[in-house]
């Protein structure tokens, strides 16, 4: 049996019209804004993005340097409407972390 195998860096091309889809909005709560001061800021992007993709569409559209990029999923829940039941949609977080000197303004559009 041979060794372990070597790791592969593969590269991700994404397209401009990618580029706009990937980041959805910008994230605006309590917990964002702590992360402001730590050079972070969240965004809402689609459920089937994935981290090299969400960083080079960061880094495309605001240009500035991504330094990591963390991802959750909060599932939607089943709530009560008027005795109905629905459900809210499953949305993914990306909490991006910049490097020092670069900083985005969530406030202001692309």
């Amino acid at each position: 049996m041979s060794g372990p195998r070597p790791y592969i860096k593969r590269t991700v091309t994404v397209s401009k019209e990618r580029l706009y889809e990937l980041i959805r909005r910008p994230l605006v709560t309590e917990k964002s804004t702590l992360g402001s001061e730590h050079n972070q800021v969240a965004f809402v992007v689609p459920v089937d993005a994935s981290k090299p993709e969400i960083k080079i569409a960061v880094e495309g559209l605001f240009s500035v340097k991504v330094k990591a990029v963390n991802t959750m999923l909060q599932k939607g829940k089943v709530k009560r409407f008027r005795g109905r039941l629905g459900k809210r949609a499953t949305i993914k977080k990306a909490y991006v972390t910049l490097e020092e000197g670069h900083s985005i303004d969530v406030t202001t559009g692309i």
